[in-house]
């Protein structure tokens, strides 16, 4: 099988990077990832009972997909062939199942490695699929996208999904420490491992590449230990791992819409920064917050519609950072006020309704008779001018078309200015039923 991990282990250096000197030679080695390798755990149960399966790791970056992948084939003694879903294609695809015909007839399986197994197209993935159904590959793939969408489901039924979290603070501490001790040989105080850490947000590679970074520069002044003044100064301003369009950023506009409609604005405010302190668009932002109070406020709170516009305009004219305080006000004001979706679901039950339910005619006395012809066809003949008849309401006419069955009414809750409405349209549905009674 060769050098399985390319480089010479712990020991070495030259350019070889931290984190892959550091990468685990062993399962006891990995950092972090404990609810799938402690003991009854079932990677753990896997590689203890030599029960060799196809696999997708499904995680952040930084999080030891890769790392895992290369310890299954030095576990099983398999032939590890890793593909990068980015630069392969199907020719690479049909080499590698040429070489698997080679290993199998001398005995060994061979493991087909896919990073970013989400970027490789529904042909790709056929090309090999066959052979994973057939046991002659062993398919093992990385993605941080959710792979309910970006994987085939023939390929998904065949593979078990496991789902790897980000590292903790005391893991990347550990991290911090193996990488000092075992390669850097550096002191570092404790301000500049917490900064490091906070900077790294979860991800090992991160971290430890930022500290091969900061190394460098206390090896440059002759130093020993690095300072939170060392990590500081070469980090300067760092982003939170944020893929606008990836899993993270629909989890966290996920939970932004969830807590604007749980009416916990600190829950929103602090969501809303962490989406802009990761780099999301202001302007896409501001049109989620629009669409919140259209959909989760609606009727019970009219102000909160032309608050969202306003601060959506007022962004537009001061931009970053002073319009952004703007949408964060329209966030807590949305997350104060009254909600109701009712507006969204009358809404929504009446598209469904009209697309069930024939194109039927517009009544006679609803249609407008501008010329002779269509006021002698009785066009508009009978109608009832509202601002005619008492209280402006003409109680008992007819909207809908002749002989339709009953279609889904608004339902106004109690909260807000909906209160109102209810109280108004239970008034006037007493009126109509009171005509339609004489």
């Amino acid at each position: 099988m060769g050098d399985l991990f390319g480089n010479d282990g712990q020991q070495g250096g030259g350019n070889v990077p931290l984190p892959e000197r550091l990468r685990p030679h062993t399962l006891g080695d990995v950092v972090g990832q404990s609810h799938l390798l402690a003991a009854g755990m079932p990677l753990q149960v896997a590689f203890s009972q030599q029960r060799l399966h196809s696999m997708i790791f499904w995680g952040p970056p930084g999080v030891g997909k890769t790392t895992l992948a290369r310890l299954v084939a030095h576990s099983f003694d398999a032939y590890f062939v890793a593909l990068s879903a980015v630069l392969s294609g199907v020719k690479e695809i049909r080499e590698v199942v040429e070489q698997a015909h080679i290993y199998r007839a001398q005995g060994r399986q061979t493991i087909l490695f896919v990073d970013e197994v989400h970027r490789f197209n529904k042909s790709q993935q056929d090309a090999f699929l066959p052979h994973v159904e057939s046991g002659l590959l062993t398919f093992i793939g990385a993605t941080t996208e959710n792979p309910s969408f970006e994987v085939n489901n023939a390929l998904l039924s065949r593979a078990a999904v496991y789902v790897l979290e980000s590292l903790n603070d005391d893991e990347l501490n550990v991290l911090i420490t193996r990488a000092c001790v075992q390669v850097l040989k550096v002191e570092i105080d404790d301000a500049a491992r917490a900064r490091l850490i906070n900077a790294a947000d979860g991800d090992a590679r991160r971290l430890l590449n930022q500290l091969e970074q900061v190394a460098q520069v206390v090896s440059s002044e002759n130093g020993s230990t690095i300072t939170e003044a060392h990590v500081k100064s070469s980090l300067g301003s760092t982003l939170r791992r944020f893929d606008a369009g990836g899993d993270d950023f629909y989890d966290q506009i996920s939970a932004l819409h969830k807590s604007v409609r749980g009416s916990n604005p600190d829950a929103a405010l602090y969501w809303f920064t962490r989406m802009l302190d990761g780099g999301a668009d202001p302007r896409y932002l501001a049109r989620r917050i629009v669409r919140m109070a259209w959909e989760d406020i609606g009727l019970a709170d009219p102000r909160a519609m032309q608050m969202c516009n306003d601060a959506a305009q007022t962004y537009e004219r001061l931009g970053s950072p002073e319009g952004e305080l703007a949408l964060a006000q329209a966030v807590l004001y949305l997350a104060v006020a009254a909600k109701s979706n009712a507006g969204y679901k009358a809404f929504n039950q009446m598209r469904a309704f009209v697309a069930s339910e024939p194109s039927r005619l517009v009544p006679l006395h609803l249609r407008n008779a501008p010329t002779k012809l269509m006021k002698s066809l009785d066009y508009g003949k009978g109608y009832r001018y509202a601002h005619d008849e008492a209280d402006g309401y003409a109680a008992g006419e007819n909207y809908f078309p002749d002989n339709m069955p009953p279609a889904p009414s608004y339902q106004p809750t109690s909260r807000g200015l909906e209160g109102k409405i209810a109280e108004k349209l239970n008034q006037l549905r007493a009126l109509d039923e009171a005509a339609r009674k004489k």
